[in-house]
């Protein structure tokens, strides 16, 4: 009887003290990686549905001094905008998602040891995506082409004005031309190093298409080249038969060998009709009295 007593008053205390101390899981943030596009970059993440908060910090990779993100502390939010902190840094970055809790907080204090996920590391300058590019195109002559390139801005600004991609890269933005002729299934391309490129060895009359995209041979293979721009071609000489497809030259030859055998055949029946029109008069006239 002592025995179950016991037991009584142990699972009385143990529920007592659960309900004073509340659940003290906290989910930790998941499926953390990174987005950049012109160097506008965020830090993504999710989270089993809760009602817990999540403090961002980051630091250089090897370094100890972690630092807060203000706009990023015990936010509910599951990202987090760290364009400011780290703008276009040719450095590795770390950074730690840490979970929250309130009355976890209030109950243990900041000594509290809350789950918290590392992001991977990542580096501005050589992993940000690059969007497309905007160009015009300018003829110099029937073979000659010139591609005025224009570059995006980014989300960072240096006195006062916002930067450009070309700002930030410098002498290590290059530029991929992909070309080719209407019609034609082969694509040339070339690198070229100013954004005033000029094509040339063109066909005289025909008409060509061009893209353009950002390149950077000194980032890593994945992320050297930037999204191909919109397609613009420069129209060649006017000729209804440029844009012909192989079938219709086909059904032009067919329809103009019909035409010449139909008009040799009628040309073929008449002269007939005539020499035999020609011999019946000369029979009657042979043929009758003097």
């Amino acid at each position: 009887m002592a025995c179950i007593k016991t037991l009584l008053c142990v699972g009385a205390c143990m529920t007592a003290w659960s309900m004073t101390t509340g659940d003290t899981s906290v989910p930790k943030a998941q499926n953390v990686h990174w987005t950049s596009l012109d160097f506008q970059t965020i830090l993504k993440w999710t989270v089993e549905e809760s009602e817990h908060t999540y403090t961002v910090l980051y630091s250089e990779k090897n370094h100890d001094n972690w630092m807060d993100v203000d706009h990023c502390s015990r936010t509910s939010e599951t990202e987090c905008d760290l364009t400011r902190e780290l703008e276009a840094s040719d450095k590795n970055y770390e950074a730690d998602i840490r979970a929250d809790s309130e009355h976890l907080l209030d109950e243990f204090g900041s000594d509290y040891d809350f789950p918290h996920t590392y992001a991977p590391m990542f580096n501005p300058y050589k992993e940000s995506n690059i969007s497309a590019l905007e160009f015009s195109l300018t003829d110099v002559d029937e073979g000659t082409v010139i591609l005025n390139i224009t570059h995006p801005l980014t989300s960072i600004s240096e006195g006062g004005k916002q930067q450009t991609i070309k700002d930030i890269l410098k002498n290590d933005l290059k530029y991929k031309i992909s070309y080719y002729k209407s019609g034609s299934t082969g694509k040339k391309k070339k690198i070229v190093d100013s954004s005033s490129a000029e094509v040339s060895g063109l066909d005289a009359g025909q008409s060509y298409c061009f893209m353009v995209a950002a390149f950077i041979p000194s980032r890593p293979k994945a992320t050297q080249q930037g999204a191909w721009s919109t397609l613009q071609c420069r129209q060649g000489d006017t000729h209804f038969t440029q844009d012909l497809s192989l079938g219709a030259w086909v059904g032009i030859i067919f329809i103009l060998i019909t035409v010449i055998i139909v008009f040799i055949t009628a040309t073929i029946l008449c002269c007939r009709r005539n020499h035999k029109r020609h011999k019946n008069i000369q029979t009657a006239q042979s043929s009758a009295p003097i």
